[in-house]
């Protein structure tokens, strides 16, 4: 690593690398993006088998075992379709105040993770990533309730043939993406804004545009975060914990896409239980 940082320094000085250097620079950079790769999809694998687990959990045929609701001043089974009812598990997790809990907690998260993650040891950095996928888990099962499994999976795999195409280009391109990001952020902002309005307002009209213009601005993310974080290698010297640590948070930051994305074209493609 040591002859990587003088390689870049002496490219920065205005020398241009032998092949030989370049070469140490191309091997470095690929075993760098595949961990990058390699924990968001570990971290993902630990999001669907939380989401699927907590479905599991929450839900039976019996209505013996359903967890129960007060309606009328009476209580009933939690029932939500024909058959199907949610165990005491989904109540707590689904309808009782517990779920803004289940849903705030990956916000909270992933501030501690952005304001700490200078001063935490890799193996802190490492858990609170895997933490916090579990918990975007959590708040996932819930997909399982609404969407048919069927449609769940079909936009699964569109997500990832959508994602693998734009970060292939993002790490290809010759094209200066930084102007792009800072307009992609600035729509990330005005996204979060919208969507805080229609939870008030329950437009299904707005929540098409929204969903609509949040699949374009992942899209964007992800192209964009993939090409800072090839550049942050090539020009930051990473190594030792540091490049361990840069390369969780690049993971983070692709993980966030990906799941946004899958989300709002679940939103736009998914089909829902009768």
């Amino acid at each position: 690593m040591s002859d990587f940082d003088r390689n870049v320094a002496a490219a920065q000085l205005g020398r241009p690398m032998t092949r030989a250097e370049a070469a140490v620079v191309d091997q470095g950079l690929r075993a760098y993006m595949l961990r990058i790769y390699n924990y968001m999809v570990l971290g993902l694998a630990i999001t669907g088998f939380a989401a699927l687990g907590v479905y599991m959990a929450s839900v039976t045929g019996d209505p013996a075992a359903a967890g129960r609701l007060t309606r009328g001043g009476a209580e009933v089974a939690a029932q939500i379709r024909q058959g199907v009812f949610l165990t005491p598990i989904g109540v707590a997790l689904f309808v009782s105040p517990l779920k803004w809990a289940v849903i705030l907690a990956p916000l909270a998260l992933v501030f501690f993770f952005s304001f700490r993650l200078e001063r935490m040891s890799v193996s802190a950095a490492h858990a609170t990533f895997w933490l916090f996928a579990a918990l975007i888990g959590l708040s996932l099962g819930s997909v399982f309730l609404v969407y048919t499994h069927t449609s769940v999976v079909r936009v699964f795999f569109i997500t990832a043939a959508s994602f693998g195409a734009l970060s292939l280009w993002g790490y290809t391109t010759q094209r200066e993406l930084s102007g792009m990001g800072s307009f992609l952020i600035m729509g990330l902002f005005g996204l979060i804004i919208a969507m805080l309005v229609n939870l008030f307002l329950q437009s299904s009209a707005m929540q098409f545009v929204i969903s609509v213009i949040g699949v374009l601005v992942f899209a964007g993310l992800t192209a964009w975060d993939t090409q800072r974080l090839k550049n942050e290698y090539i020009y930051g010297a990473l190594q030792g914990d540091i490049a361990e640590k840069s390369a969780i948070s690049g993971a983070l930051s692709l993980y966030l896409n990906f799941i946004n994305m899958f989300t709002f074209l679940l939103h736009l493609f998914g089909q829902r239980e009768e």
